[in-house]
């Protein structure tokens, strides 16, 4: 992806880290209209908003190094503020990964974090979550960096009661791609809410 591309311009960057704002956006007004009653919805629920949080993340870290990239007060304040807003929502779509990963029913990798986190090593609970890996492994380094890095220089500006308030409005751009149609299949009798809550007995076997 462009993103993870050394090569990839700034104003590339930002552009797909915008669109992907829209995309979860979109998805998370349309599974609201889904019938999502039983444990698994919840679990899609928690996934598309974490991603969508994840996504705004990235978009106002792009976005503040643009900003910054001006020569003027104002946009170095603006600049300030798209990245202090990048790391409030990072925060945010760590809680709302840890969320996921601990929402029933459990996939096996985020069993086996649990299991191992909790019960053996016990981690404080940022730490239980799965590794991050792509785009987010390489933002979860540099968005917390740069942030605190430009609230130093603008320490009287700046207090973190203004931080979204003052964040300036993210680009609105065409999206790329448009989905096709898509009806949903019949839901199988095995995602019945008995066996989401009982599960099967073999389902975490090797």
């Amino acid at each position: 992806m462009a993103i993870d591309s050394t090569k990839a311009t700034l104003a590339v960057k930002r552009r797909l880290a915008c669109e992907m704002v829209k995309y979860w956006q979109q998805a998370q007004d349309n599974i609201m209209n889904l019938p999502l009653a039983n444990g698994w919805g919840e679990k899609h629920r928690l996934y598309v908003k974490w991603k969508y949080i994840e996504s705004k993340a990235a978009a106002y870290y792009y976005h503040g190094l643009i900003l910054d990239e001006g020569n003027t007060e104002k946009s170095h304040g603006m600049a300030v503020a798209a990245l202090q807003a990048a790391d409030e929502y990072f925060k945010e779509s760590k809680k709302l990964c840890e969320a996921f990963n601990a929402a029933t029913p459990l996939s096996r990798l985020s069993l086996h974090f649990l299991l191992l986190t909790v019960m053996l090593l016990n981690l404080p609970s940022d730490k239980r979550n799965p590794p991050l890996w792509g785009t987010m492994k390489y933002l979860s380094e540099k968005i917390p960096k740069d942030t605190s890095s430009k609230v130093r220089v603008n320490r009287d500006l700046y207090t973190p009661e203004r931080i979204m308030e003052t964040a300036p409005t993210l680009p609105d751009f065409a999206l790329a791609l448009k989905p096709d149609d898509y009806q949903l299949p019949q839901v199988s009798p095995s995602w019945s809410t008995e066996n989401v809550k009982g599960g099967s007995p073999n389902h975490l076997k090797g």
